[in-house]
C-alpha cells in the first residue's frame, strides 16, 4: 500500500510541476553587417539602332552599386546584370544580353583584387567580401536584338540584381 501511494503521490508531484512550467520565449534582431546601396543609375545609349548599352561610349550611363561592409570574411556580393527588360515596347526577334560587373572605387586599397578573385557564371558575378569598408561595383550592359533589326522606339529598363549574402 505504502508503495501505490509513493507512486500517486510521484505523479501528483510531477502533475503539479509540470501544470506551473512555463515557456519563455528569446528573441533577438540582427541586423546585417554589410549594406547595399545604389550609386548611378544605369542609362541605355542607342548609338546604333541594334544595340542598347550602358558603354559611355554609346551615350550609357554605367550603374554603381556600393557594398558597405562592416565586419569582413562574412559576406559575399552577388550581383547580376539583366537578362530582359522590365520594360519595353513589344519586341518580335530575340534579344542577346551581354555584362560584366568590376569594381569601380574602392575604400582600402587591397579591394582592388575583388576583379582577380571574383567568379562569374551566367549573368553572375560574385566576390567575397573579405575587406572591411565600401566598395563600388560597376556594371556594363548590352542589349543587341535580331539580326541587323533596329530596336522599335520606345522606354526600355532592365534591372541589375545586387545582393549581400551572408556566409
Amino acid at each position: 500500500m505504502l508503495n501505490k501511494t509513493l507512486t500517486l503521490l510521484a505523479v501528483l508531484l510531477t502533475f503539479c510541476a509540470s501544470a506551473f512550467a512555463e515557456e519563455i520565449p528569446i528573441s533577438g534582431t540582427v541586423e546585417s553587417k554589410c549594406i547595399v546601396t545604389q550609386d548611378t543609375a544605369g542609362v541605355y545609349g542607342n548609338a546604333s539602332p541594334e544595340t542598347l548599352s550602358t558603354a559611355t561610349a554609346d551615350g550609357g550611363v554605367h550603374p554603381v552599386v556600393r557594398f558597405d561592409v562592416i565586419q569582413a570574411d562574412y559576406y559575399m556580393a552577388r550581383i547580376s546584370h539583366p537578362t530582359s527588360f522590365t520594360e519595353s515596347p513589344n519586341l518580335s526577334d530575340t534579344v542577346t544580353w551581354t555584362g560584366t560587373t568590376s569594381v569601380d572605387q574602392v575604400s582600402d586599397a587591397a579591394m582592388s583584387a575583388y576583379d582577380t578573385s571574383k567568379v562569374e557564371y551566367d549573368n553572375v558575378t560574385e566576390v567575397d567580401l573579405s575587406i572591411a569598408g565600401s566598395t563600388w561595383f560597376k556594371i556594363e550592359s548590352e542589349a543587341d536584338y535580331g539580326y541587323n533589326k533596329a530596336f522599335p522606339g520606345g522606354q526600355y529598363q532592365a534591372v541589375v540584381t545586387a545582393e549581400c549574402i551572408a556566409i
